[in-house]
C-alpha cells in the first residue's frame, strides 16, 4: 500500500528555484509521484542568519518506500546535487527534509518525523498549511494553520511569482 511524505526542499546557493525543480525530479524518478506542490517561498535564513535567503518549497510524494528508504534516498538525492555536509544551518544548494510520513511518529536515531523542529519554522509552516491545511500534527494534536498561529519563528517569508 503506498505511503504519503511531505517533505521541506530548500536552496540558498546557485540558482535555487531550479535547485529545487532539479530536486523534485529527481525525487520523481527516484522516491515517488509528486501529488502536491506548493508554491515557492523567499525566507530569510533560520539559525545562521548571515548567508543568503533561501527559497523553500513542501511537495506531498506518494511512495512505495519506508521512512528510511525514502531518508535514503533523499539523502542520496543532496549529494548527488553537490551537497556537502560540514556544519549545522550552512548554505547549501540543496536541502530535502522529511516533515511527515503518512501519520506516523518515528523515532529512531537517523530519523525523527515528524520533523521535531517543524513547529517552530515559519518557512515549513507556510508552504505546509498553503497544501495540507488540515493536517494534523500527530503529536501537538493541531493542524497546519494552527501550528502557525502558534509559531514563535519571525522570520520573513515571502511567496514568490516564479513562470
Amino acid at each position: 500500500m503506498p505511503s504519503f511524505v511531505y517533505i521541506l526542499l530548500g536552496s540558498n546557493q546557485g540558482n535555487a528555484v531550479e535547485n529545487l525543480k532539479n530536486a523534485a525530479s529527481l525525487i520523481e524518478e527516484k522516491l515517488g509521484n509528486i501529488v502536491q506542490f506548493s508554491s515557492y517561498y523567499q525566507t530569510e535564513a533560520w539559525g545562521n542568519t548571515q548567508q543568503d535567503p533561501f527559497v523553500n518549497q513542501v511537495i506531498l510524494v506518494q511512495t512505495n518506500n519506508s521512512p528510511l528508504a525514502c531518508l535514503a534516498i533523499n539523502l542520496a538525492i543532496e549529494e548527488s546535487m553537490g551537497r556537502v555536509r560540514k556544519e549545522k544551518w550552512e548554505p547549501r544548494v540543496i536541502d530535502i527534509d522529511i516533515l511527515y510520513y503518512n501519520n506516523e511518529l518515528i523515532e529512531l536515531p537517523e530519523l525523527t518525523v515528524p520533523h521535531p523542529h517543524m513547529a517552530n519554522r515559519r518557512f515549513t509552516l507556510i508552504p505546509l498549511a498553503e497544501i495540507a491545511p488540515n493536517l494534523i500534527h500527530p503529536k501537538l494534536g493541531l493542524n497546519s494553520v494552527e501550528l502557525l498561529k502558534i509559531c514563535p519563528d519571525t522570520l520573513e517569508v515571502e511567496k514568490m511569482i516564479v513562470k
